[in-house]
């Protein structure tokens, strides 16, 4: 998945797939871009995968922001976002000791671009006066996964950290992400006019208002 033939940030990758399959990861074993074997269920091979599944997720949410015209900005940001996770799951594939000087990477800048981007978003946003649920539209639900599939990649690194050496930047730029997931979700209810749906602690059953709606037989 991160071949270590993808040295390069700013040229373009030397990459050839011609066959997809490889039977090489039969026996519960795969290859780090360095060439060594690893089990499958490693936590290197659990952190790039679940940032894999982030990418992916994210993936999905800028096809929803794409066809709105009042948030289509969106779409780029998480097209940029999403170039951002593949060269952070090439330097999670790779040890460090196996690691090209010019190898894509997560760096400071990356860290400050999302900064600069909740904050902007943030600026016209209202105040919060509650924690808010996933829904209200079907991007402010994609984005809250996307949230917390980060915020899993994010505990996994800091695990792999414990045990490994990760780039500081890795985990910075997860924390951060995470963050920039939440800012988003918010933006993008609010330039869209979808309500934003607050947590109302006695709507559980226990708490005795109004279930919201019953199953009919």
């Amino acid at each position: 998945m991160y071949p270590a033939c993808m040295e390069s940030k700013f040229d373009n990758p030397r990459l050839a797939i011609n066959r997809v399959y490889t039977r090489t990861g039969d026996a519960g074993e795969t290859s780090l871009a360095g060439g060594q074997r690893v089990p499958k269920d490693s936590r290197r091979i659990a952190a790039y995968g679940t940032v894999d599944e982030l990418n992916s997720f994210v993936g999905l949410a800028r096809e929803t922001a794409a066809g709105q015209l009042a948030i289509e900005s969106l779409a780029g940001i998480l097209l940029r976002v999403q170039h951002e996770l593949f060269n952070l799951g090439s330097i999670l594939a790779t040890l460090p000791e196996d690691v090209h000087p010019r190898q894509a990477r997560i760096t400071g800048a990356e860290i400050a671009q999302l900064e600069t981007e909740m904050d902007r978003a943030n600026e016209g946003l209202p105040a919060l006066r509650s924690f808010v649920l996933p829904g209200g539209s079907r991007l402010n639900a994609e984005l809250h996964v996307c949230r917390t599939v980060c915020r899993r990649a994010e505990r996994i690194v800091t695990a792999l950290a414990r045990e490994e050496p990760v780039p500081a930047e890795a985990m910075k730029y997860l924390n951060r992400l995470s963050d920039a997931f939440f800012v988003w979700s918010r933006w993008a209810s609010h330039q869209s006019g979808a309500p934003e749906t607050l947590w109302e602690p006695n709507r559980a059953a226990s708490g005795g208002a109004p279930s919201g709606g019953t199953l009919s037989e």
